[in-house]
């Protein structure tokens, strides 16, 4: 399919995501079944995900998968998603740089969440299935799918990770307005969680522990699938539509970006703007082009883990990715970006992150919250926790131009608005938050046993 077929007009919403696999220099290292150790076929994730999306986890050939109308429709509820020029953050910098957003805190849901959440649910209900099950960290994803499986008609069963289920009642509230049933993880509900509980009675969970929790109740329950917020391809791809709309809005703006951020979790955001203009690195026209993953520094995947085949969550269900990661059994701080503490990225972006063609910073989180602050002061939206990394890396990068005298054109995405996050910067203003930092010695253990890269 060639691209000229999805151009896209002023105020259009994209016909097609864009899947950056075929554009590649080095391609991604295939995923390993957990048992047979042999390169995963489709057929070996249908008892997990829809059919759709495990074909398209695996779409090594084709640059244009067409969006369904169905889901187009639902997109046209808020997207396209404004880009937004930041001259008021830009006037308390005192930058020379002209610093662009897009915000896709206008969802429904609040964040970028929602454009892979349609797209999964939709194909699990051209399916027949019934039920699914999800995790969710800070609740942006759950949120997300929470919506949509109520407009499919699906029954949803969320496992929010325990430290995220206390900090954030109001996400549980969202997902429960919704029609989702929700659980603290790790719980007493799978086997998972009962060992884990039963090994570590206190701990807070994890990204990977829910995972493990959901996988497993969605492959013992009848009529139902696994849904994924982040780290593989396919939520990747879904998420293209964030990139797809920027390049055409800074093509009306008169610009193209020298530098562009997002957070970093698993990679869910940070592909969906990244990618459409990393092809265009890739191919070799815009080579100056760069990209920056803001991860935190309490949770450094990309910055300080190791480039091997590791599981996707704790209990080892998954298949086995290969990707930088801390070890599957790492166990993050704390933090109130309850949405970056996983352990791994995903494939694509590990790839390319080792091929160098995207960097990675780590950000202490009393920087992410004086980011936050000093955005909402300059430009009235109030970020989330998860944001405020790229936010951080995006004011680092203007201080730079600003000592330097040079005007460049940096795009971040605010991923999602914090309005359901107030108490963390309750904490913040009280000096309540402290900043967390991983030896070098905690991640040589956890990540000692790895199955190797060869």
């Amino acid at each position: 399919m060639e691209f000229k077929k999805y151009l896209l007009q002023e105020g259009e919403i994209p016909q097609a995501w864009y899947n950056i696999i075929p554009d590649m220099v080095t391609k991604p290292l295939p995923l390993i079944h957990p048992v047979t150790k042999q390169p995963l076929k489709a057929e070996d994730l249908y008892p997990i995900f829809s059919k759709a999306a495990s074909q398209q986890e695996l779409n090594t050939t084709d640059r244009w998968i067409e969006i369904p109308d169905e889901v187009r429709e639902m997109y046209r509820i808020w997207r396209p998603t404004p880009l937004v020029r930041a001259t008021g953050l830009e006037k308390l910098l005192d930058t020379p740089a002209h610093i662009y957003f897009k915000n896709e805190s206008v969802s429904p849901v609040g964040s970028h969440k929602l454009n892979s959440a349609i797209a999964q649910a939709y194909y699990c209900k051209q399916e027949g299935v019934t039920n699914i099950t999800t995790e969710t960290g800070a609740g942006q994803w759950g949120a997300a799918l929470s919506l949509a499986a109520k407009h499919f008609g699906l029954e949803l069963a969320v496992y929010m990770v325990k430290i995220s289920y206390n900090q954030k009642p109001y996400r549980r509230s969202m997902m429960q307005t919704y029609g989702a049933e929700v659980i603290s993880s790790p719980s007493m509900s799978t086997k998972a969680g009962r060992k884990i509980i039963t090994d570590n009675p206190n701990y807070q969970g994890s990204l990977g522990t829910a995972i493990s929790e959901a996988v497993e109740l969605a492959i013992s329950t009848p009529n139902c699938k696994y849904v994924l917020g982040s780290v593989l391809n396919h939520v990747a791809l879904h998420q293209t539509v964030i990139g797809l709309e920027a390049e055409k809005q800074m093509e009306m703006a008169g610009e193209y970006p020298d530098v562009v951020i997002a957070c970093f979790g698993g990679g869910s955001n940070f592909s969906g703007l990244a990618f459409p203009f990393l092809r265009h690195k890739l191919n070799g026209e815009k080579p100056e082009t760069r990209f920056i993953a803001a991860e935190p520094a309490s949770c450094p995947k990309l910055t300080r883990g190791v480039f091997q085949y590791d599981f996707g969550d704790e209990a080892g269900y998954t298949p086995l990715i290969p990707m930088y990661t801390l070890g599957h059994s790492f166990q993050p701080a704390n933090i109130h970006a309850g949405g970056l503490r996983y352990h791994g990225g995903g494939a694509i972006i590990s790839q390319l992150k080792h091929d160098n063609f995207v960097d990675a910073v780590d950000i202490p989180q009393l920087d992410s919250f004086k980011a936050a602050t000093m955005f909402a002061r300059s430009e009235g939206i109030i970020p989330a926790p998860e944001s405020s990394h790229a936010i951080a890396a995006t004011i680092n990068e203007a201080l730079k131009c600003k000592i330097a005298g040079e005007s460049k054109a940096i795009l971040f995405n605010l991923s999602g608005h914090g309005l359901i996050d107030m108490s963390s910067y309750d904490r913040y203003f009280a000096n309540d938050l402290s900043n967390y930092e991983v030896t070098a010695e905690e991640i040589a253990q956890y990540t000692k046993d790895l199955e190797k890269i060869l």
